[in-house]
């Protein structure tokens, strides 16, 4: 095998590596930076430049998570059976970068804006090209999943062992890397203001910058092409399996009748046509796979943190002093505890608690990983309920709310139906007609004139211009981002600078009134009514969750795969890798199940479902554990080589005494046959 790789690998290495596998791993970061920037921003695109509920968002985020786990089991058996891993590699990466080219059209506003009023007016267009660009990209990056890191370890010989697990240390250092570098950037750029005609969140560069790494990740790996050892397919070994599987289960159901004797297994079925050591072979991993039923849950919660969390973030306050945190950012806490605690874990933790002399199995660090998991989302429930003290109470459909504006220099008291008496302060109100029914979106600010003087007024600031104002009435809502705005208040030749500072989320009617004065002072006759208070729930109580779920990931994806490898044979740890990213993709369709079923009107509730929901799996999955006994695969590998071995023997003794007999009987048929000659002549 070594032979074959140097005779069709040019002979170019640097520092001990092949110089192929540069290419790959830059390949690999690219890639990551352009699917992790693209998911983090995803549930915001829907929401805000869509227009679609917490509800929908949420689905088909899920919806599309779930098809990147999908397509990585189609990818293998392409790249297995078919084509190759570089062929699969680069014609996948060409419908990757297709699909991330079209997400980001499809955020361009003013291709349909015809109004030019910042709103697409062919929602559908946007909508359908979106799906088209989601469709694509999980084709692309679940198909290429289980190909790229294969084929970084095809490219060292036998004896480069210890480069190859720098390699893929490297590879997975790259992976996490370019999932923190993506999600402290793309929220960046979603940030900004672009557009020809009206400026509007930049989604569109926000898609535009992971598309063109994506596109970068292809032309780096499509250069490198002439240094690639390029293994030819061998056939897939899902496949086989599968077969085998299905044989068993026909041939069992054939002879369903009493009159055939039962087997040991129902996996014996398949004797008639399958090796003996293949079928052992099958049932450890279904030993295994039946571990996984439960697993699903974890995945259910684990991926809302793009979801259901990222939303929770938008109705926080993210203003961490000289920083100010995008609510998509805080997903950058989980690769950055990820590369923290993996360590961590390996070198302090398992360490001390088997100094304690406690038996830390794979199995109960995966129960306790789950268990971290359903905690961290006890957190966000107790974190939404704090969130919710603080939202304010907008009438039902079947309610109406009336505001009251005192625009002169006396108290009024105004008397309401029902014995409800209300008193006015001069230049205040107690709620105008337009109003805003629910509280601004994306941590904007609702900022609205009333102008009480007998003049014109005309309003502005850097970012939106309000216009003129006449005489006692009011501007339209605007929407401001936090920090200092700085307002040019004019009335023909007399103009004043006011200046007022913006949280997160807030409402705020300001109004001029009759007695104001322009000059230097004039900032003090202005008066500010806060109708709707700004997000007071700091973004920073989120940590605990994100801590919480990131050890639970580490505790049970890790030790999960770790445990999974080591209770398979050698040749099926491709049909476990499937098996384990089908959980992660069932997880994510829970989600869409429970989000469409339960309904439930508060956040807080459904936070505290899935906890319910994750500690219940928990206790079974425990029992599960309870019941397992550990194997070594090897082992019963080498009995059954050692029984094939045995019965070859004994066949090839049976051979030898056939053809000993064989050769007795042909002797003395000849001897007879001499003499009835002789007889014959005489």
């Amino acid at each position: 095998m070594n032979q074959t790789k140097r005779r069709n690998t040019p002979n170019k290495v640097v520092c001990g590596y092949p110089i192929s596998i540069f290419f790959i791993v830059v390949n690999e970061f690219c890639e990551r930076f352009s699917y992790y920037g693209m998911r983090a921003v995803l549930v915001l695109y829907f929401k805000y430049f869509l227009q679609w509920d917490d509800d929908l968002a949420t689905s088909i985020y899920h919806t599309f998570v779930a098809l990147c786990y999908l397509t990585p089991i189609l990818g293998a058996i392409v790249a297995d059976s078919w084509l190759g891993k570089f062929k699969t590699i680069i014609y996948l990466s060409i419908v990757y970068a297709i699909g991330q080219v079209a997400m980001a059209v499809s955020a361009i506003h003013d291709i349909t804006d015809s109004d030019r009023d910042g709103t697409p007016n062919n929602m559908t267009f946007h909508v359908v090209l979106s799906m088209v660009g989601l469709f694509l990209i999980a084709l692309g990056t679940g198909g290429i999943k289980p190909c790229v890191a294969a084929f970084g370890g095809d490219q060292f010989d036998d004896h480069q062992e210890r480069q190859r697990r720098t390699f893929f240390s490297v590879f997975y250092l790259c992976i996490n890397g370019g999932s923190l570098l993506s999600t402290i950037i793309t929220p960046i750029l979603r940030g900004q203001t672009c557009g020809i005609y009206s400026q509007q969140k930049c989604y569109a560069l926000a898609f535009g910058v992971p598309a063109a790494l994506m596109v970068v990740s292809l032309v780096v790996f499509i250069v490198g092409s002439g240094m690639y050892y390029k293994a030819k397919p061998e056939g897939n070994i899902m496949l086989s399996v599968c077969k085998c599987i299905g044989f068993a289960i026909k041939n069992r159901y054939r002879h369903r009748s009493k009159a055939y004797p039962k087997r040991k297994h129902w996996m014996d079925w398949a004797e008639e046509k399958y090796d003996r050591l293949l079928i052992a072979q099958i049932k450890m991993v279904l030993k295994v796979l039946f571990l996984y039923i439960p697993l699903p849950m974890f995945w259910t919660l684990f991926d809302q943190k793009g979801s259901r969390w990222t939303l929770q973030a938008t109705t926080m306050d993210g203003n961490f002093g000289q920083l100010v945190i995008q609510p998509d950012q805080m997903q950058t806490f989980n690769p950055i505890l990820i590369l923290t605690l993996v360590p961590i874990m390996e070198s302090v933790v398992y360490p001390l608690i088997k100094k304690c002399g406690f038996n830390f199995t794979p199995l109960k660090r995966m129960t306790v990983g789950m268990f971290l998991a359903a905690l961290a989302f006890v957190c966000a429930g107790v974190v939404q309920l704090q969130i919710d003290k603080t939202l304010p109470i907008f009438p039902s459909t079947s309610e109406s709310q009336l505001k009251l504006l005192n625009m002169g220099n006396n108290q009024l008291e105004v008397h309401l139906p029902n014995n409800f008496t209300v008193h006015l302060p001069p230049a205040q109100n107690k709620k105008l007609i337009d109003d805003l029914t629910s509280k601004p979106e994306e941590g904007n600010n609702a900022i609205r004139f009333v102008n009480g003087l007998a003049t014109d007024l005309n309003v502005s600031t850097a970012a939106v211009n309000f216009g003129i104002i006449e005489p006692l009435t009011s501007s339209n809502y605007s929407l401001l981002k936090n920090g200092k705005h700085t307002f040019s208040l004019k009335s023909g030749s007399q103009s004043c600078e006011y200046t007022i500072k913006f949280g997160f989320g807030s409402s705020y009617t300001i109004f001029i009134p009759s007695t104001f004065t322009f000059g230097p002072n004039c900032q003090e006759s202005v008066t500010e009514v806060e109708e709707i208070k700004p997000n007071s729930v700091h973004m920073a109580l989120q940590i605990p969750q994100y801590f919480l779920i990131t050890a639970g990931e580490v505790m049970f994806s890790v030790t999960g795969l770790e445990f999974s490898y080591s209770q398979a044979p050698s040749n099926m740890k491709a049909v476990l890798q499937a098996g384990w990213l089908l959980t992660v993709a069932v997880g994510n369709f829970i989600v869409l199940i429970v989000a469409e079923i339960a309904k439930l009107p508060k956040k807080w509730a459904e936070f505290f479902l899935f906890a319910s929901l994750l500690v219940a799996v928990c206790v079974i999955f425990s029992i599960m554990a309870y019941f397992y006994t550990y194997i070594d695969p090897t082992e019963i590998e080498a009995q059954f080589s050692q029984e094939k071995d045995e019965e070859d023997e004994d066949e090839k003794d049976k051979m030898r005494k056939t053809e000993e007999h064989v050769t007795k009987r042909g002797s003395v048929k000849s001897n007879d046959s001499d003499n009835a000659f002789k007889l014959s002549k005489m």
